[in-house]
């Protein structure tokens, strides 16, 4: 969803159910370009809710953990390359990654929607969008679905992080874009987006999201366990609650 980001953040865990040997470390991969799921503080520190997923799931597998802030389309390489062990970056599981990677169970769900300027007349049908130049954040399931879907009506325009699709569609360098909905409604309560909106239907496209891993790796098993453990125990619900006014699960 980069420019490698050197910085790291140590989680030290302490937790309860031993899902994993204590002591286990475990090396996890984020994007940092993604509010509000995953970002950089003023002090390069990585927070959002990914970030707080992983330390609540490092915490209940009694696991040492250590997130490290890595670029969108180097994310699955570097996993594969054993520079981290798993990926906790709000990745949605496909048919495509399923052939290199294993994931977890889901920890959230997406759709998809488009936004555009307020007061703009911006039906979301073929015909209405012809011509229009629509973008999206290349790699994802947002900017796939908008290619397969609309990329014979519309100049799809792709960017390497999302942040990078806002500044485009603040600047008027865009009609509107196409985005996983949850990023977006955040950035609509910014400053900046406070003259956009979303428009027309949500695409429910049954967009799981879920921890990736190598293939073969019992990490995802015991990030299963650990998900399914958060969202007993009430720790999911507290992370969820910072960010959004209603449960994403």
């Amino acid at each position: 969803m980069k420019k490698l980001i050197a910085t790291a953040v140590m989680l030290a865990a302490c937790a309860t159910a031993p899902f994993a040997m204590a002591g286990d470390k475990v090396r996890i991969a984020t994007e940092g370009a993604y509010a509000p799921f995953n970002m950089m503080d003023n002090q390069g520190n990585l927070i959002g809710f990914d970030v707080e997923i992983a330390e609540a799931l490092c915490a209940e597998m009694k696991a040492d953990c250590e997130i490290v802030a890595q670029d969108w389309d180097g994310i699955i390489p570097g996993l594969r390359a054993r520079k981290y062990d798993a990926i906790i970056a709000s990745m949605s599981i496909t048919d495509e990654r399923l052939r290199v990677v294993d994931f977890s169970e889901k920890y959230y769900a997406n759709v998809l929607a488009f936004v555009a300027p307020k007061g703009t007349a911006f039906e979301t049908t073929k015909a209405a969008l012809k011509g229009k130049t629509i973008g999206a954040q290349r790699a994802t399931i947002s900017g796939q679905y908008l290619e397969d879907n609309f990329g014979d009506i519309v100049n799809v325009k792709l960017y390497d992080t999302q942040d990078n699709a806002y500044l485009d569609l603040a600047s008027g360098r865009l009609d509107g874009i196409m985005s996983d909905k949850f990023p977006a409604y955040d950035w609509l309560r910014t400053a900046d987006g406070e003259g956009f909106e979303f428009k027309g239907e949500d695409f429910d496209i049954n967009d799981e999201i879920a921890i990736a891993v190598r293939k073969g790796d019992k990490l995802a098993g015991k990030f299963s366990e650990a998900i399914k453990a958060i969202r007993a125990n009430g720790k999911y619900a507290e992370i969820n609650a910072k960010y959004f006014p209603f449960d994403i699960y």
